[in-house]
């Protein structure tokens, strides 16, 4: 399994977590930014990110910033991209297994780092179950 990871400067020191977290679980990661602290907009790093999803260069995407807001909004700009502001593991499995959910926006300044890292945990382990929720899942995307 590849992970795609981004986000802000808000988010930053929560995903170089993640990415340590991740790689000691034998999970690849492709780190789309930002690689500091320092003041950035979000968008430069969430389109490429979800670009990413899109073209199965990377399984599942996780996008870390202070609210996740931002990082949600941009992400579903793009057609095929179902992103889920998720601050409970619970809801990282709902996102996933009735959304379809392919990339999950943590809330970076609403969350301790060990719950960041069980609901990035609870989001890759996941699956869609399908059945009556692809029926709404197909409908998300404007055409």
């Amino acid at each position: 399994m590849k992970i795609a990871l981004g986000g802000d400067h808000a988010g930053y020191e929560y995903k170089k977590a993640l990415i340590e977290a991740l790689a000691a679980e034998g999970v690849e990661t492709k780190d789309f930014g930002p690689f500091s602290t320092d003041s950035v907009d979000y968008p430069d790093y969430v389109h490429p990110l979800a670009k990413s999803v899109l073209a199965k260069e990377a399984d599942l995407g996780i996008l870390i910033c202070g609210s996740a807001n931002g990082v949600a909004i941009t992400a579903n700009k793009h057609a095929g991209i179902r992103a889920a502001i998720c601050w409970k593991p619970e809801l990282a499995e709902l996102a996933r297994s009735h959304n379809d959910a392919n990339v999950v926006c943590i809330p970076a300044r609403f969350v301790s780092l060990d719950e960041a890292k069980e609901i990035a945990q609870k989001f890759i382990s996941s699956k869609f179950e399908g059945g009556r929720h692809a029926n709404r899942v197909n409908k998300i995307d404007c055409v």
